[in-house]
C-alpha cells in the first residue's frame, strides 16, 4: 500500500486537551488506533485515566496526564513531560472547552465570559505556542482545533462561547500562514450539534426540534463521528491542507 494514500500515524505522538469526554476522548481513541502514542488530558482525572487504560488495553499506546487549560502553570509541565516520556510532540488537538449559557451580553457576568475567553481562546492560543516549539525539533507536526457550528453563526444564549469559536477560526488561519514554512499544518474542525455531556441540556429544550429540522441529516451526531476527520488532518494525507475549517455537521450549515 502507498503510504500516502493510506497514512498511519505510527511513530506520531498526539496530546488531546479534554480527551476525557465526548469528542476529546473520540479523537484520543480514533489517533491512538492510527497508530500514533496519545496523551490524553483533562481535569477528570478518573476518567482520563480509565481512558488511557482502555486504549493500552487495545494494544496501543495512551497515557494520562491532568491538564488544567486555564492553569498556565500546568502548560509547560504537560509539554515537557510529553517530552520526557514521549520524545516529544507532532500533534495537538485543542478540544478542551466550556460554555455559559448566559442568556445574552445583557446577563452574562464579566467572570463567565473571562472564563470562557481563557479556556476555549487563550489556552488554545499558549498551548498551540508552546507544541509549535516542539514541532519545530521534529521538523513538522499538526495543530488540530476544534470549533464549532457558532464559529459561523451568532448565538443570542452564548455570546462568549460564539466569540471564541469564532476567533479560533482566524487564529487556526494566522499560525497556518506563519507555521507552513516550518511543515507544521494547522486545522479546525467544526462539529454540528454531536451529543455529548455539554450539549445535554439543548436536547431537552426547544431548540432541539430548530436543530433537527434544519440538519438534513435529521439527527444529532456522535463524537466518534468527528474521528475520521481528526485522522485525516493528522496524518500526512493532509500535509497540503492547512489553514481551513473541515464542517463535520450532518449538513446543518447548508441552510
Amino acid at each position: 500500500m502507498n503510504e500516502l494514500q493510506f497514512p498511519g500515524l505510527h511513530g506520531k505522538v498526539a496530546l488531546v486537551t479534554g480527551g476525557a469526554r465526548g469528542i476529546g476522548a473520540a479523537a484520543c481513541s480514533a489517533l491512538a488506533t492510527g497508530g500514533a502514542s496519545v496523551v490524553v488530558t483533562d481535569v477528570l482525572d478518573e476518567e482520563g485515566e480509565a481512558l488511557a487504560q482502555a486504549i493500552r488495553a487495545s494494544g496501543c499506546r495512551a497515557v494520562y496526564m491532568h491538564l488544567d487549560v486555564s492553569d498556565e502553570g500546568e502548560w509547560q509541565k504537560v509539554v515537557e513531560q510529553t517530552a520526557a516520556e514521549l520524545g516529544g510532540l507532532d500533534i495537538l488537538v485543542n478540544n478542551a472547552g466550556n460554555v455559559s449559557l448566559s442568556g445574552g451580553v445583557l446577563q452574562e457576568k464579566p467572570e463567565d465570559w473571562d472564563n470562557v475567553i481563557e479556556t476555549q481562546l487563550n489556552a488554545v492560543f499558549l498551548l498551540s505556542k508552546l507544541a509549535a516549539r516542539s514541532m519545530l525539533e521534529r521538523k513538522g507536526g499538526k495543530i488540530i482545533n476544534i470549533g464549532s457550528m457558532y464559529s459561523f453563526f451568532g448565538s443570542g444564549l452564548i455570546p462568549s462561547y460564539s466569540a471564541a469559536k469564532g476567533a479560533i477560526i482566524q487564529l487556526t488561519k494566522s499560525m497556518a500562514i506563519e507555521l507552513a514554512p516550518h511543515n507544521i499544518q494547522v486545522n479546525a474542525i467544526a462539529p454540528g450539534w454531536i451529543a455529548t455531556d455539554m450539549t445535554a441540556p439543548v436536547r431537552t429544550m426547544p431548540l432541539n426540534d430548530e436543530i433537527l429540522a434544519r440538519t438534513p441529516a435529521g439527527r444529532w451526531g456522535q463524537p466518534e463521528e468527528l474521528a475520521g476527520t481528526a485522522v485525516y488532518l493528522a496524518s500526512r494525507a493532509s500535509d497540503f491542507v492547512t489553514g481551513t475549517t473541515i464542517r463535520v455537521d450532518g449538513g446543518y450549515a447548508i441552510r
